[in-house]
């Protein structure tokens, strides 16, 4: 089975094998009169950098390490906008309330094959995880930029690219 793709097209069923196609290796469809070609495409996500009464929410997921937290994210549902798509994040996975939304930046997160869409999301409320989320911690600003993300370097990223436009504000 191909490491970076599909086995098996989705279109007619056919085995798939690696071909170069436009300068990369992608997975194609063995069936000359299908010639579907998977492109791999990164999967947009959103992450939501959470502002709740002057501290920053960080979230550990069920699934990651005891002691691994980050930022609250999620996929797009289809047709979605980004800016819905952060709100409706927070509220489903914290329980809170938003009410101001602003974009950090973009960022790329090969080892998903994922394009994180950041922004900083002002909320309100009493956090409430749901059942994707373990645990959680709040940090004042200064801790958040001490912050040791540790194998989360996306995370890093995205806590550096808000602090330079708090620097900037200030």
């Amino acid at each position: 089975m191909p490491v970076d793709g599909v086995a098996f097209c989705p279109r007619c069923g056919e085995r798939t094998a690696k071909h170069v196609v436009d300068g990369a290796e992608r997975c194609v469809c063995r069936n000359p009169r299908c010639g579907y070609i998977d492109w791999h495409n990164p999967v947009p996500v959103v992450a939501a950098l959470v502002r709740v009464d002057g501290h920053y929410i960080l979230a550990r997921n069920r699934a990651w390490p005891k002691g691994v937290f980050s930022v609250v994210s999620g996929f797009l549902e289809s047709g979605e906008r980004p800016e819905d798509a952060v709100r409706r994040e927070v509220e489903e996975e914290l329980g809170l309330r938003t009410y101001g939304v602003s974009q950090i930046g973009n960022f790329g997160f090969p080892a998903k094959n994922q394009v994180l869409l950041a922004y900083e999301v002002e909320a309100d409320g009493i956090v409430r995880l749901n059942h994707e989320l373990l645990e959680w911690q709040a940090l004042s600003q200064a801790a958040l930029f001490n912050y040791d993300f540790g194998r989360l370097s996306v995370t890093q990223e995205i806590i550096a690219a808000w602090k330079k436009t708090k620097d900037r504000r200030t």
